[in-house]
């Protein structure tokens, strides 16, 4: 199962995005703007997850690691 984290930091176009830290993506925030989420069988579970926790925040999936659950 993957381990999953989410950036702190908003986008510009308003998202956080969550990445699968086991993909070895290009695209992860510096570790100072890192929460873990935890691991999670699918992007979707771990998208839902932040969601839960940042019910203002509009999550989103990173276009590079987690591209399945990226909407935006």
């Amino acid at each position: 199962m993957p381990n999953y984290i989410i950036n702190k930091n908003t986008q510009s176009n308003g998202d956080n995005e969550v990445h699968n830290k086991d993909a070895n993506c290009g695209h992860m925030p510096l570790i100072e703007n890192q929460i873990d989420l935890g691991w999670h069988a699918t992007c979707h579970d771990a998208v839902s997850y932040a969601k839960s926790k940042w019910a203002n925040n509009r999550i989103n999936g990173c276009y590079y690691c987690a591209n399945t659950c990226h909407t935006s």
